[in-house]
């Protein structure tokens, strides 16, 4: 697990695409955010099962590339299970993600939500959105007005 890990990690630092969602626990979502600092960050939760997260990411992918060259990076993170890897990865293809990506693998499920937001119930689709500094600035939680999304990125940009 450390080692897809950190293979996650570098493709992250370097933007290249990768053949496997890395796994991403409390540990590896500090040290993604980390690998981010200077960038603004969005981190969009998502599932294959949920619809709204469907129609969701592909116009996140669009805002992540018209504003990448101003700093905005898109981390998607799937809550599918280990089975669904594959549907999650062929999704994120379709979707137009050149990135890598990431897959939930907690030993606690509460324990990882209260560490992205505690105010989080961990309701699907859900977006953070992260500051140069690393320090979280907004929670999206349910279907997003991306209008909204977008005012607020431009805000940190």
């Amino acid at each position: 697990m450390k080692r897809l890990a950190f293979v996650g990690l570098v493709a992250a630092a370097t933007g290249a695409a990768t053949a496997r969602l890395a796994p991403l626990d409390e540990k590896i979502y500090r040290q993604v955010l980390a690998s981010y600092r200077g960038q603004v960050v969005l981190v969009d939760f998502w599932a294959t099962w949920c619809a709204p997260c469907l129609e969701e990411l592909p116009q996140l992918v669009k805002l992540e590339a018209k504003y990448r060259s101003r700093g905005l990076r898109l981390v998607p993170v799937s809550c599918d299970e280990p089975e669904d890897e594959g549907k999650a990865l062929a999704f994120l293809r379709k979707a137009g993600v050149s990135f890598p990506g990431y897959l939930k693998r907690v030993a606690d499920d509460e324990k990882f939500i209260v560490s992205v937001d505690p105010k989080w119930s961990g309701a699907l689709p859900a977006l953070f959105l992260y500051d140069r500094r690393g320090r979280l600035v907004r929670s999206f939680v349910g279907e997003a007005d991306l209008n909204e999304v977008e005012k607020a990125v431009v805000k940190l940009l």
